[in-house]
């Protein structure tokens, strides 16, 4: 009589090839060629020139089957809040003619190696209290934990790399946008674990947008001069560093 008892668990070897499926996928994806603007507001400059350049990551320390499908989960509650967005009377455009297939809006510039694409834009909705038109949407999916600190500080304080994000975006997008950088845009985040909604209007900051933008050019000029830049930190067991996945490299 067979021990089931003895063998490994069916669940975790069904796991083991849906995860193996999907790290697979993710080794044939093609890196980025670009800087993208929701990655410039990470807190060291030399990880961003690290993943800018291509360079290889530690052992382990790529995502592996469970961090994409954390991912693919934030994908599809965004596209669960776009349609709820809708349903409320938001005008929200997520693509180019709002389209499946359409291209998503978005910039370049730097000649195309700082990029960054946009989540939606509100072209009109609700009136509702220092909400104007068009205005800038992006959102987040958290756990519990992050999602009720971004609650209680608000997006700026909370997640600061986020807060970076929507002012780059909001600069750049002004060109081809009128106005999306006079309205404060909306930031929506989604409890992952509860389905609870957080939105808060958050006011275009051109000082940081600048900040961003120089940090930008920082990056590409020290790379193109096959220069380091400064670490984080002076230990590699801060916090930053420790999951860091060129701890490694950056420390060797």
């Amino acid at each position: 009589m067979l021990d089931y008892n003895r063998r490994p668990k069916f669940a975790d070897l069904l796991n083991k090839v849906i995860d193996a499926g999907l790290e697979d996928e993710r080794s044939r994806t093609q890196p980025r060629s670009y800087l993208g603007g929701s990655r410039l507001g990470h807190a060291c400059e030399r990880a961003l020139q690290f993943e800018f350049a291509g360079a290889p990551k530690d052992e382990g320390g790529d995502f592996n089957g469970q961090t994409l499908r954390i991912f693919a989960i934030g994908h599809v509650l965004e596209d669960l809040a776009i349609r709820w967005l809708r349903q409320a009377g938001f005008d929200l455009y997520t693509r180019k003619g709002n389209r499946p297939d359409g291209e998503q809006f978005g910039f370049a510039v730097a000649g195309g190696r700082v990029r960054g694409h946009v989540d939606g834009i509100m072209a009109a909705g609700p009136d509702l209290p220092d909400l104007g038109y068009p205005a800038l949407w992006e959102c987040k999916t958290m756990n519990a934990k992050n999602w009720r600190e971004t609650v209680a500080k608000g997006v700026v304080q909370a997640k600061p790399v986020y807060a970076a994000q929507i002012a780059l975006y909001q600069a750049y997008m002004e060109g081809t946008v009128a106005g999306i950088a006079t309205n404060p845009a909306l930031f929506t985040a989604i409890n992952k674990d509860t389905a609870e909604l957080h939105h808060e209007l958050v006011p275009f900051d051109g000082a940081l947008a600048q900040r961003i933008s120089d940090r930008a050019v920082r990056i590409l000029r020290a790379t193109d001069a096959g220069d380091l830049l400064p670490r984080l930190a002076s230990d590699p067991d801060f916090f930053e560093c420790r999951f860091c996945p060129w701890k490694g490299r950056c420390w060797a």
